[in-house]
């Protein structure tokens, strides 16, 4: 009986320690990859920082007041001007009939099926 206890006890133990150390190598993978997300992550970061100043340098106002100038007859582009654009009091609300009000709201806490 005794013989059987430690043979089991031993199996226990080393199946145990298989499981601990395929753990430690899916931990260890994980790891990795994460690490490899995270350069991705850096380096998508760095390129979107780079876009975005490319982007602000090419869309400098005095840049393209000089391509529109240069393409004029071929684009016919005008610079704009204040007169273009329209006034507040031009903007067209909602009727205020069809605000929803809450005071007008159900109380449904009164009705009896809540807990």
């Amino acid at each position: 009986m005794r013989t059987i206890l430690l043979v089991l006890t031993a199996m226990a133990v080393i199946g145990l320690a298989v499981w601990a150390y395929q753990e430690n190598y899916r931990t260890q993978h994980a790891t990795v990859e994460t690490e490899r997300l995270q350069r991705q992550i850096g380096e998508a970061r760095s390129r979107l920082a780079m876009l975005k100043a490319e982007w602000a340098y090419l869309n400098r106002p005095e840049r393209l007041r000089d391509l529109a100038e240069i393409n004029y007859y071929d684009l016919q582009l005008l610079p704009l001007r204040p007169e273009q654009f329209g006034n507040i009091d031009q903007v067209a609300y909602p009727p205020t009939g069809l605000v929803f009000d809450l005071s007008d709201a159900v109380d449904v806490s009164s009705q009896g099926d809540w807990p």
